[in-house]
C-alpha cells in the first residue's frame, strides 16, 4: 500500500521592509490563497470547495455561506467595497469552473460567465468588470465581462498560456503571465488589452502578479527554471515570492518556501501596502 504523507498548511504574513515572517495560523489539512478585507480585519481563504474567513484578531476561521458554490476552486476575489466576492466553482453539470458573485456575509450566487472553463483573477477598482482566464476553442487567453453578466470581450490572442489578469488599482493596466516568450513571465497591459508589455525577463517561470493597493509593487510567485513545465503551476515546490516595482526594474526575492499553487494565487496584500499574506506547506511522512 502506498503510504501518504500528511500535509501541514501554514497561514503566514511577511514584511515587505524587513522580511520578517509571521505565523498566523497551521492547519492539518490544505488552505489556500488568503485575501485581505480592506478593513484589515480579516483573511479569507479557501479549503475543501468552501470560502472561510480568518479573523485575525482571535485567530478563529468561519465558513462563509455559499449556497450551492461549494467546490470553489482558489481563485476568489473581493469586489471593491467588499461587500461581494467572486469565485471560480466547478458545476455539478460538467465539472467545468465558472465564475459565480454573492454577498462576502453570505447567499445566493449569481452566474456570471456561462460558458467554461472560466478562471476568475481580478476585480476593476470601479466594480464594472471582471477579468479572468478562460479557454476557448483550445486557447487560452484573457477575457473580461461585466461584473453583472453580459457578452464576454476577449483580450488577448497570442499562442499558449495566457492566465492570472489582476487589475492595477487605478484600472489602467491589468497585468497578468503570459507563456509566449517561452518562460511564464509578467506581462501588463492596458484594460482595454493594447500595448501588451513583458514585465520580467528571469530564468524562472513566473505566476500570478498581484499589486499593491498604493500602486508601487507587484508581487508574484515564482519557480526554478526546468523545475516545471512552463505552463503549469503545482503544489509542494521549492518557489520564492518576488517583488517587482510596478514601473519595471529589477526583481527582489521576499521569500523561499515550499509550496506553489495556493500560496498567492489571489492578491493577498495589506491595505497599507506593507504585507503580504501567504500559504506555505510542510509535507511530513
Amino acid at each position: 500500500m502506498e503510504k501518504t504523507s500528511k500535509l501541514t498548511s501554514i497561514l503566514e504574513t511577511v514584511d515587505i521592509s524587513t522580511g520578517e515572517r509571521t505565523v498566523l495560523a497551521q492547519f492539518p489539512y490544505l488552505i489556500e490563497a488568503p485575501n485581505w478585507t480592506s478593513d484589515g480585519t480579516t483573511l479569507i481563504y479557501n479549503c475543501e470547495g468552501k470560502l472561510y474567513a480568518f479573523d485575525l484578531a482571535t485567530g478563529i476561521s468561519s465558513v462563509i455561506d455559499s449556497g450551492f458554490a461549494v467546490r470553489c476552486n482558489n481563485d476568489h476575489v473581493l469586489s471593491p467595497g467588499n461587500t461581494h466576492v467572486a469565485v471560480s466553482h466547478h458545476t455539478a453539470e460538467d465539472g467545468k469552473s465558472r465564475i459565480y458573485t454573492f454577498p462576502l456575509t453570505g447567499g445566493a450566487p449569481v452566474l456570471i460567465t456561462p460558458m467554461g472553463p472560466s478562471y476568475l483573477h481580478g476585480w476593476s477598482p470601479d466594480g464594472s468588470t471582471l477579468s479572468y482566464c478562460a479557454e476557448r476553442d483550445g486557447e487560452y487567453d484573457i477575457y473580461t465581462i461585466p461584473a453583472i453578466g453580459g457578452l464576454e470581450k476577449r483580450l488577448t490572442d497570442s499562442s499558449g498560456l495566457n492566465d492570472g489578469p489582476e487589475y492595477s488599482p487605478d484600472g489602467s493596466h491589468i497585468w497578468f503571465n503570459s507563456v509566449r516568450s517561452g518562460l511564464m513571465q509578467v506581462w501588463r497591459m492596458n484594460a482595454d488589452g493594447s500595448e501588451q508589455t513583458q514585465m520580467t525577463f528571469e530564468e524562472s517561470n513566473n505566476w500570478f502578479p498581484h499589486i499593491s493597493p498604493d500602486g508601487q509593487w507587484a508581487a508574484y510567485i515564482s519557480y526554478r527554471k526546468g523545475d516545471v513545465d512552463p505552463g503549469d503551476h503545482p503544489a509542494n515546490k521549492e518557489v520564492e515570492i518576488r517583488l517587482i516595482p510596478s514601473a519595471g526594474g529589477e526583481s527582489r526575492t521576499l521569500v523561499q518556501l515550499f509550496g506553489g499553487q495556493g500560496t498567492i494565487n489571489v492578491n493577498s496584500w495589506s491595505p497599507d501596502s506593507q504585507r503580504l499574506a501567504f500559504v506555505s506547506y510542510r509535507l511530513e511522512a
